[in-house]
């Protein structure tokens, strides 16, 4: 078995993460303005994972995607990140790690998802329940065009399990693939007939749910670097699958197309994992990586380097919470912190509120991972904390207020 030390795995992580120099991740590292060469570098981002995480909080003045995006594109915009998802466009929203957007050549892969979901996982058999109203919404779309998911709520409506049947049934029926995501308005979901919104030949390729798991198993790892089997499987949040997934690894090895690796661990255990073959040379070059680090980038607790806490721990020694749903007097970090990466490490957390009225990023606390005897931290996380919160405000448009001294 092919191994690798722990440092070669975490420069490994960001170099295929698009977090180095382009020269070691293949990726641009600029992408000003709301133009073409924007949007195909954004595009250039998903592919590489193979999804971008959707989600609604923009407390810190932007959603965790346009973060994301942020983080990697300098200059970016993040208006941009808001209106990816268009008619044409080479992609489409749907349940990949969670509700994300993919690049469109996926669309057959998920075909063995759109069929396990004909019974949506949280409300069972929706449509078969009521097939009446599952019809009449679809015949309603065919007719009138386009709806959006707000024309779906019902007055008095209190939260998500509260919503009318309809805007559940909407949701059951884009899960199913009777229905599909055209474009997000004010990041609410448009829903169309999905033969208006998937080009064809996506819909009439088919792909096996046993081609499917092999080709998101090579997705994931090409986001990664190297991986355990239990990353590769939350990458998509695959259930009840352990032994196809080991037949569709078995298979992926047979071919060559990925190697059993180790990672060392530094208390001398080998914990199992798999790589691409040209990623093992890639980090064996990484090895003469010396990244910047007092230069801060802020990530989305979303990031996809971050949403596996114990690989993050392991690879970062970094104990990623997010806090969002606790009570206010049990958060230790803030409500929603931003972790601060500094060359290969991250070396901070800041929670930010956005005041777009005033122009301001407030920010409400930061904590550093490194501490001296006196309680102060290095003067290189220090400016990198800073470096990273003033170029996330200036991408924003606001001013950073509170930063530490």
């Amino acid at each position: 078995m092919e191994a690798l030390t722990l440092i070669q795995a975490r420069r490994l992580a960001l170099a295929r993460a698009g977090l180095l120099k382009p020269e070691w991740t293949g990726m641009p590292r600029r992408a000003a303005g709301l133009t073409p060469r924007a949007r195909k570098a954004a595009h250039r981002v998903i592919q590489r994972f193979g999804y971008l995480q959707l989600d609604t909080v923009a407390v810190a003045g932007a959603r965790s995607h346009a973060i994301v995006l942020l983080s990697r594109l300098a200059g970016f915009d993040p208006a941009l990140a808001e209106a990816l998802l268009q008619p044409g466009e080479p992609l489409f929203e749907y349940w990949g790690h969670e509700a994300c957007w993919l690049p469109i050549e996926l669309y057959p892969v998920f075909a063995f998802r759109r069929q396990e979901f004909q019974q949506h996982p949280w409300w069972g058999d929706l449509i078969g329940q009521h097939p009446r109203m599952a019809a009449n919404l679809t015949q309603r779309i065919r007719e009138e065009g386009p709806l959006r998911s707000l024309d779906l709520e019902g007055r008095g409506s209190r939260g998500w399990w509260d919503l009318k049947i309809a805007k559940r049934m909407a949701t059951a029926l884009w899960s199913a693939g009777v229905l599909a995501i055209r474009e997000r308005s004010n990041f609410q979901r448009v829903y169309d007939l999905t033969e208006r919104v998937i080009p064809e030949r996506w819909r009439r390729d088919a792909v096996s749910a046993e081609e499917a798991l092999a080709h998101l198993m090579l997705q994931a790892l090409q986001g990664h670097g190297w991986a355990t089997t239990g990353t590769l499987t939350q990458t998509w949040r695959l259930r009840n699958a352990r032994e196809a997934i080991g037949a569709a690894l078995a298979r992926l090895t047979e071919k060559k197309a990925i190697v059993a690796c180790a990672l060392l661990a530094d208390d001398g255990r080998r914990i199992p994992g798999w790589v691409r073959p040209q990623d093992l040379d890639l980090a064996e070059r990484l090895k003469r990586v010396r990244p910047r680090k007092d230069r801060g980038i802020l990530l989305s607790p979303f990031d996809p380097v971050l949403w596996d806490r114990s690989r993050v721990l392991r690879l970062f020694a970094f104990d990623q919470v997010l806090e969002i749903f606790k009570p206010a007097r049990q958060r230790v970090y803030g409500y929603y912190c931003l972790p601060v990466l500094a060359g290969e490490n991250l070396v901070a957390r800041v929670d930010l509120k956005a005041d777009r009225k005033n122009r301001k990023l407030h920010v409400l606390s930061h904590r550093f991972e490194t501490i001296d005897t006196q309680g102060r931290a290095v003067p290189a996380d220090r400016e990198a904390l800073r470096t990273a919160v003033t170029r996330y405000a200036g991408a924003i448009g606001l001013e950073a207020v509170g930063l530490p001294a």
